[in-house]
């Protein structure tokens, strides 16, 4: 394997068939020690957070592909820590789809004249630039169609899988007694090979636009409140897949 690039939470390796293996860590986002899925820098490290991120990634990346939803998932190793996946070409430097089912965080920090923590949203979509000298700025669409970051079809694909992936996961959330605040998600296009594997002919969701969703899904990428309370990191996985 080459490495080819050094994540916050995980390391990026090309395989020599092509495929991509990322290497999960233990390092989460925060500020002074303390866990932040909206933060933009590593804050704290857990131990076994890596393996516990992996689980959750790969269970909702299998009921996804279950659902017709098209990933650039292909198969886990819990022993290495480690998830192969489909090559992809991302947008821009990255482009990060915020879907908000209840406000928190930020969207209450900016607009608190409005609104306060825990309302209901209408699956709200907000965007992001993968930046994080500048903060992870906000963008719209016509800036990214303006930039040539993606096309327009592009965008109303990605904004369309953000808020069927949100039904999908609140949902599932919602039956172990688990309520789905916020969650973020990177988008890629697909390769040629997969085009031409049928790949695209899988997504039901979005036609005539190659785009998979791809990185993870673990507590570093989500809010996820039992009772009230926001789960640790370290809880979620076994919440979700050991439900009591």
């Amino acid at each position: 394997m080459k490495l080819i690039y050094e994540g916050k939470t995980k390391n990026v390796y090309e395989n020599v068939d092509g495929t991509i293996t990322l290497k999960l860590k233990d390092d989460a986002t925060g500020k002074d020690g303390v866990f932040d899925p909206g933060e933009n820098t590593v804050g704290l490290s857990i131990d076994g957070l890596g393996r516990e991120s992996l689980r959750l990634s790969a269970y909702y990346f299998e009921l996804l592909a279950a659902r017709g939803i098209p990933t650039h998932y292909i198969s886990h190793d819990l022993d290495e820590v480690s998830m192969t996946v489909r090559p992809a070409k991302i947008f821009g430097r990255g482009v990060e789809f915020v879907c908000r089912a209840k406000a928190d965080g930020s969207f209450v920090r900016r607009y608190g004249a409005y609104v306060k923590k825990g309302d209901d949203l209408p699956l709200l979509v907000e965007v992001t630039l993968k930046d994080d000298a500048g903060a992870d700025p906000p963008i719209t669409r016509d800036a990214l169609v303006a930039l040539g970051i993606m096309t327009v079809e592009e965008y109303d694909a990605c904004v369309n899988l953000t808020q069927e992936i949100t039904k999908i996961i609140a949902e599932d959330l919602a039956k172990k007694g688990l309520t789905l605040y916020d969650i973020k998600y990177e988008f890629g296009k697909m390769s040629s090979a997969d085009i031409e594997n049928g790949l695209h002919g899988k997504n039901k969701f979005v036609a005539n636009c190659d785009v998979f969703v791809m990185d993870e899904f673990s507590a570093g990428v989500m809010r996820v409140y039992k009772n009230g309370v926001i789960v640790p990191p370290m809880e979620l996985a076994k919440l979700v897949l050991n439900p009591a």
